[in-house]
């Protein structure tokens, strides 16, 4: 494998480190793939012929058995010197059982180049793409790059050299911010912002990126010029002109406006400038501020009141990355922050206190959602958003290191609970692919606990799509980087695989949405989304990856969009500007 962290990394904790003192103005030898999989008769690269009676026809088969014989010892001499060629060997009628870590990597990196080249071919640069057709759009006049920006880093990751190269030309060439366009804050920052970010950091630092990055930051400013500091749900990128929602009576969702804070303070540290971190970490202060008793926030808050809005809270759709968020801004900035460390663990607590619930009849642990406020009943639904949970999980209990370092070191009640929780729900997302009869996971399930109930989950017919989701995939490869259980890899290997049979197209040029999980054919939605690259894809790499050393959880963090960054020191220029009055969190050691 090509890649590995940047060498040369700046030493964050330097106080002479130039580039944060930066000041910005405010202004802003892979071929392409050929599908081997096009022979409709199943038969492999070649092909059976029949015997015939023709005179000297025996001769002609001792000769033909022969040679044949010789050319299948070199294909075995050759697939058995490279494991790199390993796929091969499905060619050849081969199971996939039997692959090595390395070679299920060579075939998520043809699952995505695949993708990629497709995308290349008959949408490059548009920002929504639909496979089937072969056509896309644009959501800005001029385009926002969503797919090319938000793929790049997976594309270093695989070593892609030469993809990256024509992505960097067109995204140099071609990508402009300075657009009369209404932008989703959060969308736009996750995506665009992060892709930019992890971009120049996975590229051993190529300023070019970071260029375009601070442009864009500067951008999505005045987001965040409310009366509250919660950001607007939108912002229009050239008039710096920042817009309430027009749904929800104008409120933004938490987890949005939750879910920016590790982009911005990030542009902060590379920029010296304390403005970007100043703007993202007051709306930590206003949520903590006006947080309900039991730490579990409404799914809605109003930027110019800085209030909650409406009882629904769940850890799914508009709830979810706000929690992620409380974490990895601790882990970002190396354990310092304990004010979020303190908010997490409340949450998680009252997580584990409302929500988490056992089905039946299997007692497959899951978490619900209040549609009307605590004083109402839990319901059984449970997004796929919602497993990003067990990684996450995963990661507050061990801080990113493997699970037996982190157990030598201070274990306490609540990292064993939080560990115990994070293997029971990772069983959960699993058994939501395995119950379809795709082996792909629907959107929503909801979950049976009545006594005498004979399934686990029912899936609606409305909640039956697939958008290739990544989250599922991303707390597998968390999973897997903690405890080295192999299971972790076995449940992520079937669920590509399911992809690869029910989302691939027929044609080789990419893979798509499906309409129905239930549905054998499924019908195709015609649709991918740019996490498919930008997150599933790269979790699945990662997750056999045998390199350790590559993105080291102790070491990076991942947005919620699955784009790297590296932790670092706050010290000298940056602090936590705000205070709790609660104390910082104790924990009790076993």
């Amino acid at each position: 494998m090509s890649f590995g962290l940047p060498q040369n990394v700046p030493d964050f904790a330097s106080t002479a480190r130039s580039v944060e003192d930066y000041m910005w103005s405010g202004s802003g030898n892979t071929s392409r793939h050929n599908s081997r999989r096009g022979n409709s008769s199943g038969l492999p690269l070649y092909k059976d012929k029949p015997i015939t009676n023709q005179p000297g026809g025996r001769s002609k088969w001792i000769v033909f058995g022969i040679v044949f014989g010789l050319t299948l010892f070199g294909l075995y001499k050759y697939t058995s010197a490279d494991e790199s060629s390993e796929p091969r060997k499905l060619w050849f009628g081969g199971s996939s059982k039997q692959l090595s870590a390395k070679a299920r990597q060579g075939l998520i990196k043809e699952a995505f180049l695949e993708s990629w080249n497709g995308y290349e071919k008959y949408g490059m640069g548009l920002d929504i793409y639909a496979p089937v057709s072969k056509t896309g759009r644009n959501m800005a006049p001029e385009g926002m790059g969503w797919i090319v920006v938000d793929c790049l880093d997976t594309m270093m990751i695989m070593g892609l050299d030469e993809e990256v190269k024509r992505a960097k030309n067109w995204i140099m060439s071609n990508l402009t911010y300075d657009q009369d366009y209404e932008v989703n804050t959060f969308e736009t920052t996750i995506r665009m912002l992060g892709g930019l970010l992890s971009a120049h950091y996975l590229s051993n630092y190529d300023d070019a990126y970071l260029e375009k990055a601070v442009d864009l930051a500067n951008r999505l400013l005045p987001a965040f010029d409310s009366s509250s500091g919660v950001p607007y749900a939108s912002v229009n990128l050239k008039t710096a002109t920042g817009v309430q929602s027009h749904d929800d009576m104008g409120a933004s969702s938490t987890a949005e406006v939750a879910s920016l804070q590790l982009e911005f303070k990030y542009v902060s540290k590379l920029t010296g400038e304390a403005l970007y971190w100043e703007k993202a970490e007051k709306v930590m202060e206003v949520i903590d501020r006006d947080m309900p008793d039991n730490t579990l926030v409404p799914i809605f808050i109003n930027p110019e009141t800085g209030k909650f809005q409406g009882r629904n809270i769940r850890l799914g759709s508009r709830g979810d990355s706000y929690y992620e968020y409380l974490l990895k801004q601790f882990l970002q900035t190396g354990n310092r922050e304990l004010v979020y460390r303190q908010m997490y663990d409340d949450a998680m607590t009252a997580v584990k206190k409302n929500l988490v619930q056992k089905s039946k009849p299997n007692g497959f642990t899951f978490v619900g959602e209040f549609d009307s406020g605590p004083e109402g009943p839990v319901s059984p639904k449970m997004d796929h958003l919602v497993c990003f949970l067990p990684g996450n999980l995963a990661l507050g209990a061990t801080d990113g290191y493997p699970l037996h370092i982190a157990q030598r070191s201070s274990w306490t009640v609540t990292q064993a609970s939080d560990m115990k929780l994070a293997k029971e729900l990772m069983k959960t997302c699993y058994e939501m692919y395995k119950v379809t009869k795709t082996g792909i996971a629907p959107e929503i399930a909801y979950f049976n606990t009545a006594d005498g109930s004979t399934e686990d989950m029912n899936i609606k017919w409305q909640d039956s799509h697939n958008l290739q989701r990544p989250e599922t995939v991303e707390s597998l490869f968390v999973m897997w980087r903690i405890t080295k259980d192999p299971i972790y890899r076995q449940w992520g290997w079937e669920i590509f695989e399911a992809f690869r049979k029910y989302s691939r197209l027929e044609d080789g040029t990419g893979y798509t949405s499906l309409e129905s999980v239930n549905e054998i054919p499924p019908r195709l939605r015609d649709n991918m989304e740019s996490f498919w690259l930008a997150e599933t894809l790269k979790y699945l790499y990662l997750l056999f990856e045998e390199d350790d050393s590559v993105l080291p959880l102790e070491k990076v963090v991942f947005n919620t969009e699955a784009h790297p960054f590296p932790k670092f020191n706050m010290d000298p220029l940056f602090k936590t500007g705000w205070k709790r009055s609660k104390p910082a969190p104790t924990r009790k050691k076993l």
